[in-house]
């Protein structure tokens, strides 16, 4: 059965590049989508997410990152905008703007350090999908913002509201992802949160990644997908285990920490991120590059 809203296989939730005085670098920002899209076979990119630094964004920067990520792209990738917000009435504000400003869909979080329960999580997304006729992509991040959105919750709302077409879902226990799959429409899209957790994810019904590493390994992910898409178990999961150290190494500090100072040590942005976030020293980021270079020499 086709997806009700198909934004690919790989997505990127892209960097925020900064200048030294911690403005955004919008040269780099333009360089950064043709790289991802031409270099590192990227279906679709997040912008203003958790690894674009949204906590320390204003909403300005957020819509002038918007339009200048959607001139870069020129229509070959998505753009899907983080648009979401512990206020459930800044949330449906972010996104009608989004909207306004020609995202192709949002991704939106589970509110944060209110800890609704579930009944206010429905409340929450019910009140954005209905602000919203473009797809909305569900964000659910324990670890970031304290309260889970259960299996039955997330069926609900894809049930519920036909524009509420995936979920990207950033936790550990796959038994989740299987009820998930099991109650929610067979249309409605799984994604992994989490690079290492994208094939044991897909084994389940996940279709595919909303990625950190796919910044500097789009290509690899891709295979390794493509391959398991194909009945090559063996080639996808020798894939995985290549990769494994990388997904881990790029969160080896807060996210995006570790994947800036990577990007940094290849020439692409400068090693800059907004506090309270602090840069890797010159030792942590010479092992990140490392561990690039050997996942790059295994794969040749």
């Amino acid at each position: 059965m086709a997806l009700r809203y198909n934004a690919g296989e790989l997505i990127t939730a892209m960097v925020t590049p900064m200048d030294k005085d911690y403005s955004v670098d919008y040269a780099s920002l333009e360089n950064m989508v043709k790289y991802l899209i031409e270099e590192q076979a990227n279906d679709a990119i997040v912008v203003a997410g958790t690894t674009g630094e949204c906590p320390t964004l204003t909403h300005e920067e957020e819509q002038e990152i918007l339009y200048c990520v959607k001139s870069a792209n020129s229509g070959r990738a998505k753009i899907i905008m983080g648009a979401g917000s512990n206020s459930t009435d800044t949330a449906v504000k972010s996104s009608i703007k989004a909207q306004e400003l020609g995202a192709d869909a949002i991704l939106s979080v589970v509110p944060y350090y209110n800890k609704p329960n579930q009944k206010g999580i429905i409340e929450h997304f019910s009140a954005v999908a209905k602000s919203v006729d473009i797809p909305i992509i569900l964000y659910n991040i324990q670890g970031r913002c304290g309260v889970d959105m259960t299996p039955e919750t997330i069926a609900f709302l894809a049930k519920e509201f036909d524009n509420i077409v995936a979920v990207k879902q950033s936790n550990s226990n796959l038994d989740l992802i299987s009820e998930i799959r099991m109650l929610s429409p067979d249309n409605f899209a799984i994604y992994s949160g989490d690079d290492s957790l994208t094939l044991p994810m897909m084994s389940i019904g996940a279709c595919g990644v909303i990625s950190v590493a796919s910044h500097v390994a789009g290509n690899e992910i891709k295979s390794m997908i493509h391959n398991f898409k194909a009945g090559q178990v063996v080639a996808a999961s020798n894939m995985h285990k290549i990769l494994y150290p990388l997904f881990k190494k790029v969160f080896m500090a807060p996210n995006p920490i570790p994947i800036k100072a990577l990007l940094s040590k290849l020439g692409l942005i400068q090693n800059v991120v907004r506090r309270p976030l602090v840069e890797l020293g010159e030792q942590e980021r010479l092992e990140l590059l490392e561990c690039l270079e050997k996942v790059k020499k295994a794969t040749k």
